[in-house]
C-alpha cells in the first residue's frame, strides 16, 4: 500500500511507519504553523465524527495524501485531550464506517490482504468469501441483527461463507475495536494546551450534539429516577454501542412507558452502527402498540435471565421491576423537593 491507500485507511500498520520515516520531528505537527492545515483536517475528522459521519479526502498528490494521513493522528490527540467516553465511541464508529464503501470497492486479492491485517484468516472461495468461524465471532458478535447469528450463516468444516458485502462489515467492525481500544492516548499537558482552540471547538459541538438526545428535555420524564440497567442501557445508546435485541427491547419498551415519544426513541439509536431509520421505526412503534398489543418493559427477573442486569443499588432490593423502580425513585426524590421547598419557606418566614 502506498501513500494513498495510509489516507484512506490510516489506522493500518503500514500508515504508522510510513509517518514514522518522514522527515519531521512530532512536536513540530502540533506547534508549527507549516502544520496548520493539517491541525484544521483533524479537527474536522472529530467534527464530522460528531455529526453526520466522516467524508474521505480526495488526494490528487503526495502532498495532499500526506496532510490526509497525518490529520489521523492530530484527531487522535483531539479526542484524547477531551477524553470523554462518547465521543472515543462515536469517533472511532465513524472512522471504521467511513471506510465501508471504500472496503466494497478493493479487489479480491487487496480486500483478502486487508482482513489479514486484523488477522481475520480470509479465502476467496469462488464469488464469496470464507473467513474461519472463530474470526467470525470475534467480530460478528457486536452486529446484533438476527441475519449475523452464526446458526443463519453458510459454514464448511468451520469456515463461514460471506458477500463482499458481509466481509466489508466485519472489518469494519475490526477497525472500529481496533481505534477505540487504543484511545485515550497519553497526551503531553502541552500538547493539549496548544490545541486548545480546536479543543473548545470540538467540545461545544460536542455539549450541543449530547443535549440533543438527552431525554431530560422530555418534562415528564426524570432522567434521575433511571434504574442502573436502563441508565447503562441509555449511555450505550447514546454512545453508539450496538445493544443486544433483548436490551433494545427493554430500553425502548421501558422510555414508552414512561412518556417518551416514538421520534425521541428513534433519535437515540440514529448512532447505533447498524441503523435503519425504516426498520427501527417499525421496530418502535410495534413495541408501542402498533399491532394492538402494548409491550411492558421486562421485569428485573427477566433481565437478569439475557444478562441485562448490571449491577444493583439498594433501591433494587426492593423493587421486582424497572419501572417499580422508576416510579418509586420518582417518588422519593418529589418528597425530598416538597420538604427541601417547604423548609426553605420556614427559613424566609424567620428571616422576614
Amino acid at each position: 500500500m502506498d501513500v494513498f491507500g495510509f489516507a484512506q485507511f490510516p489506522y493500518v500498520s503500514g500508515a504508522l511507519k510510513y509517518v514514522e520515516a518522514l522527515d519531521f520531528k512530532l512536536d513540530e505537527l502540533f506547534f508549527d504553523r507549516v502544520f496548520g492545515q493539517v491541525r484544521e483536517r483533524g479537527k474536522e475528522r472529530v467534527l464530522s465524527a460528531i455529526g453526520e459521519g466522516i467524508k474521505k479526502s480526495v488526494c490528487t498528490d503526495r502532498t495532499g495524501a500526506e496532510k490526509e494521513l497525518l490529520s489521523y493522528p492530530v484527531a487522535r490527540i483531539l479526542v484524547s485531550c477531551i477524553n470523554d467516553n462518547y465521543l472515543i465511541k462515536r469517533y472511532a464508529l465513524a472512522e471504521a464506517k467511513s471506510s465501508y464503501e471504500t472496503l466494497k470497492k478493493l479487489p479480491d486479492i487487496d480486500l483478502k490482504d486487508f482482513a489479514e491485517e486484523f488477522d481475520i484468516a480470509a479465502k476467496i472461495d469462488g464469488r464469496e468469501y470464507v473467513i474461519h468461524f472463530t474470526d467470525y465471532i470475534r467480530h460478528a458478535s457486536a452486529i446484533h441483527e438476527h441475519e449475523w447469528k452464526l446458526i443463519n450463516r453458510k459454514m464448511d468444516h468451520g469456515w463461514v461463507h460471506l458477500s463482499r458485502e458481509k466481509l466489508s462489515r466485519i472489518i469494519e467492525e475490526a477497525i472500529r475495536k481496533r481505534i477505540e481500544s487504543g484511545l485515550p492516548l497519553d497526551v503531553p499537558p502541552e500538547i493539549c494546551a496548544a490545541l486548545d482552540e480546536h479543543v473548545k471547538e470540538i467540545r461545544a459541538v460536542l455539549d450541543v450534539r449530547k443535549s440533543e438526545f438527552e431525554i431530560g428535555e422530555f418534562s415528564e420524564i426524570m432522567p434521575d429516577c433511571f434504574p442502573p440497567c436502563m441508565a447503562h442501557a441509555l449511555s450505550g445508546a447514546q454512545s453508539g454501542v450496538n445493544l443486544s435485541h433483548s436490551m433494545r427491547f427493554a430500553l425502548t419498551s421501558f422510555l414508552l412507558n414512561i412518556g417518551m415519544n416514538v421520534d425521541g426513541i428513534i433519535g437515540l439509536f440514529r448512532v447505533s452502527p447498524d441503523f435503519d431509520e425504516e426498520r427501527t421505526r417499525y421496530q418502535v412503534m410495534h413495541i408501542h402498540g402498533a399491532t394492538g398489543t402494548v409491550y411492558k418493559s421486562p421485569s428485573c427477573a427477566t433481565m437478569v435471565t439475557y444478562g441485562n442486569c448490571i449491577g444493583k443499588e439498594t433501591l433494587c432490593e426492593r423493587i421486582s421491576h424497572p419501572l417499580g423502580f422508576y416510579r418509586k425513585k420518582a417518588w422519593i426524590l418529589k418528597k425530598m423537593s416538597a420538604v427541601k421547598d417547604a423548609g426553605d419557606k420556614t427559613y424566609i418566614q424567620k428571616e422576614s
